[in-house]
């Protein structure tokens, strides 16, 4: 089995701050050095400087794929496969492939070239992280839909926050550097408000302060790591913190409470796990497109290496606290409508009765916030 190619992410807090520049430019430094290099995918945007950068270095070839009657390009993984260089670069990490690829993402596409041992530069904004798509929602008012789970970043073997001013941007696009004239002048009034990317890198370089800050505990806990005996680690099994998300079939709501819950548990280092809690066996009890939207949920909760599960109880509240229990869970997540929702019992209603329930245990009620 090939050694696992090693991860370089180039991460922005917009577009137009030369993270595809910066990667080129890191590319050519390392060919110069007597590396193979190929790129695998690159997304000019029409930007001449960094058109230029690329003259020299050898491409794989796209490869042409049909959709609804038009050709599409797409990146050839099986051809870089073949190729087999030591470092490939890829630009736009979060793109979706064309539907009927062999992998929905490129992030998925770039987990196969890092399997077969080859190296991989790449480029990304901070606002395709899934756990912060609601925050950059709220604050810019745009809901991005290309988004990649955190752990594909957790994993990256270094990044490198490619960053200009706000005004530097700005001025960019007026200049045409970054979209042509037209297309500029609507960014600028739109997403490229000065207080948008403003609050956008600041997001960023939270971000990056934060994983900075878990790579140095984890190198820490590995240096210090002694022998523990069973009762030390079982101590530390009690210790830990772990996340308990209820969703339910509500598209948004779910959607919110699992990348809230996704981000809570990676600052808090804990373990997390959702659960729908279903009256009968199975999902029976829901229309199709009810079943439908637990089980997107479901999965949207494993992409994000959460553990899911379906627990079966007529009491909603009663199941709930029993399923933390028994899982040790110091904090339940529920959403404002799920808990109140659906038929009230004596007692009160769901979210009332848990907090009864589960008086040493930290329950949080999450919103559904609109815009």
């Amino acid at each position: 089995m090939p050694r696992k190619g090693r991860l370089k992410i180039f991460l922005g807090y917009a577009p137009g701050v030369g993270k595809t520049y910066q990667m080129l430019d890191e590319g050519e430094e390392l060919r110069r050095k007597g590396m193979d290099v190929v790129i695998g995918y690159f997304e000019p945007h029409g930007r001449k400087d960094t058109i230029a950068k690329t003259e020299g270095m050898e491409f794989i070839p796209r490869r042409n794929v049909e959709y609804r009657g038009a050709i599409l390009e797409e990146m050839d993984l099986a051809g870089i496969l073949r190729r087999k260089s030591q470092v490939c670069l890829v630009d736009e990490l979060a793109h979706t492939n064309v539907p009927g690829s062999e992998q929905a993402k490129r992030w998925e596409d770039v987990q196969m070239l890092l399997d077969a041992g080859i190296n991989v530069l790449t480029s990304l904004n901070v606002q395709h992280l899934e756990s912060l798509n609601d925050q950059i929602w709220q604050m810019t008012g745009v809901r991005v839909r290309e988004t990649l789970p955190d752990w594909v970043v957790d994993q990256a073997d270094e990044i490198v926050v490619v960053d200009v001013t706000p005004r530097a941007l700005r001025h960019r696009l007026e200049r045409g550097v970054v979209y042509s004239h037209d297309k500029a002048e609507k960014a600028l009034e739109n997403f490229f408000t000065e207080q948008n990317l403003c609050a956008l890198r600041g997001v960023a370089m939270r971000y990056v302060a934060h994983e900075i800050e878990e790579k140095l505990l984890v190198e820490e806990a590995h240096k210090s790591a002694t022998e523990s005996s069973a009762h030390a680690d079982h101590e530390a099994a009690l210790r830990k913190e772990r996340l308990l998300i209820c969703i339910d079939e509500r598209p948004s709501a779910a959607a919110m409470l699992i990348r809230r819950g996704r981000r809570v548990a990676d600052y808090l280092r804990a373990d997390c796990i959702a659960v729908y809690v279903s009256p009968d066996a199975g999902l029976a009890h829901l229309s199709q497109d009810e079943r439908d939207a637990v089980e997107k949920h479901l999965g949207f909760g494993r992409n994000l290496r959460i553990d899911t599960n379906v627990i079966e109880g007529r009491d909603v509240a009663v199941t709930l606290v029993q399923f933390a229990r028994a899982h040790q869970a110091t904090q339940i997540l529920m959403g404002r409508s799920a808990s109140n929702g659906g038929k009230r019992r004596r007692g009160g209603s769901t979210l009332q009765r848990v907090v009864r329930l589960a008086q040493d245990i930290e329950i949080t009620i999450v919103a559904e916030r609109r815009r």
